[in-house]
């Protein structure tokens, strides 16, 4: 626990909700002024273009992009030797790994670190992988995003529950009944991921039929955990949400079945990333599309040709200040090939499965079902950790393989890796740490960062009012 962390614990949790209000309001006039209405409009201008309209406008887009790259980028600079005008030519571009990244970044980035915003995230291998952002960035995301939001009714200031990774709520405070922090000026309540069972389940569901949230924003896994409960006891809350947006892991179709009778609420799905992805925004009818100028989706299969289902390669126009083309982002894509329209009018292209982001978990005696993403949340800032895998086999023993950086990961770095997993899983699980050169992936072509082989019988056994 950090000292501003200490420090900020021991406020009143009137002065805590400031300054979470004042964060919160900083970052939001960050991502909100410079090119974010411009963006904004531009995007809403290209809802109900056409086939052809939207592909003209792709291929520019694409174009300045791998242009800007090819100009700012060292890393680029040699890597693109011919003019990119289309998604076909972008073959002759090598497929950009993870571990490029980690390794190369500095040769990458079109910014330095100090004019940009530093962007670290877990990803799918669960480790710290940092990429810099320009402003313009987070600001033409940002833009997307809202513009996605408002054709459901949703727009900054509508009172809104977030479920996602902040860890400022301690187990002093849930007895307290606090599971929260409020942002008063955005009328944000964010809910801690990290305390959410059925000795909790009381104090998350007061807060929430009090403070009636009209949207509900963040990780399935922790909403469905908080529904499953109440479903259980057959509760609903006392009013009617009007939209569920799903981030950062994948939804289930049992998650969705559980959560629309328990919220009452529409759930309308969405994929992207912390990296940049380019977006996937789920619409009215169900059907899921592919925003055509926020990037190219190239489908791939075991031997990296070009198919309608495998895994995914990402070249995101949102991401200049360390471009990302062709980047093996870890997730895996069905495509639509029917041909067909949706009933719902966009001409945007359609997919029929995200199958990336799928929740894998180490079973904990002591703390019952934790996610990857909560794994990813502890692990992403232990220096010089390239790639971990966690594999479990019994109850009482976790098996680590990890890929580091010689020069970076040190005697401390194990140390931290070691205390921030005693963290997740307890003290009564044997871990185990192996140092490998690679960790191959799946026939699938997809990383897989928790490999649990416990049999379902096995894993039934711990205490079930921790494991939703």
């Amino acid at each position: 626990m950090s000292y501003l962390f200490k420090a900020f614990k021991l406020c009143p949790i009137q002065v805590q909700d400031l300054a979470v209000t004042l964060v919160n309001t900083k970052s939001y006039i960050t991502r909100r002024s410079g090119v974010y209405k411009y963006y904004r409009d531009y995007y809403a201008r290209w809802e109900n273009a056409t086939k052809d309209e939207l592909n003209f406008e792709a291929n520019r887009r694409l174009q300045v992009f791998i242009e800007y790259a090819a100009k700012n980028s060292k890393w680029y600079s040699s890597l693109i030797k011919v003019n990119i005008t289309n998604s076909e030519c972008l073959a002759s571009i090598p497929i950009l790994e993870k571990k490029d990244i980690v390794q190369n970044l500095s040769q990458m980035t079109t910014i330095s670190r100090k004019k940009g915003i530093i962007n670290k995230t877990g990803g799918t291998t669960g480790t710290s992988m940092q990429t810099v952002y320009k402003k313009s960035d987070i600001q033409e995301r940002f833009a997307v995003l809202d513009n996605f939001r408002s054709q459901h009714g949703y727009e900054l200031g509508e009172r809104t529950a977030w479920f996602s990774g902040k860890n400022i709520i301690t187990e002093e405070d849930i007895s307290k009944g606090i599971c929260s922090h409020y942002d008063f000026i955005n009328k944000i309540r964010f809910y801690s991921t990290f305390h959410i069972n059925t000795d909790n389940f009381n104090v998350y569901w007061a807060s929430l039929n009090k403070f009636k949230p009209k949207f509900i924003v963040g990780f399935p896994s922790s909403v469905y955990e908080i529904c499953k409960i109440a479903d259980e006891q057959g509760l609903k809350l006392h009013y009617k949400a009007q939209v569920y947006f799903p981030n950062a892991e994948t939804l289930l179709p049992n998650y969705r079945e559980v959560i629309s009778r328990v919220l009452g609420c529409r759930i309308i799905d969405q994929y992207s990333s912390s990296e940049g992805a380019p977006f996937i925004f789920e619409c009215a009818e169900r059907s899921l599309h592919i925003h055509p100028l926020t990037g190219i989706f190239e489908v791939v299969d075991e031997s990296m040709q070009p198919a309608s289902e495998g895994e995914v390669l990402v070249t995101s126009f949102t991401t200049e200040g360390t471009p990302l083309i062709r980047y093996r982002i870890g997730d895996r894509l069905i495509t639509d090939t029917s041909g067909e329209d949706c009933t719902c009018g966009s001409q945007f292209p359609r997919v029929n499965k995200i199958e990336g982001r799928s929740n894998d978990y180490i079973y904990s005696i002591d703390k019952g079902r934790v996610n990857s993403n909560l794994i990813t949340v502890f692990t992403k800032d232990i220096p010089g950790l390239i790639c971990l895998q966690l594999i479990q086999n019994s109850l009482n023993q976790l098996n680590i393989n990890i890929v580091s950086n010689s020069q970076k990961y040190t005697t401390s770095s194990e140390k931290k890796l070691i205390s921030s997993l005693r963290d997740l899983v307890g003290s009564q699980i044997e871990i185990n740490i192996a140092y490998v050169e690679e960790i191959p992936r799946e026939k699938s072509g997809k990383f897989r960062m928790v490999k649990n082989n416990l049999d379902f019988s096995v894993s039934n056994k711990i205490d079930f009012a921790k494991n939703i």
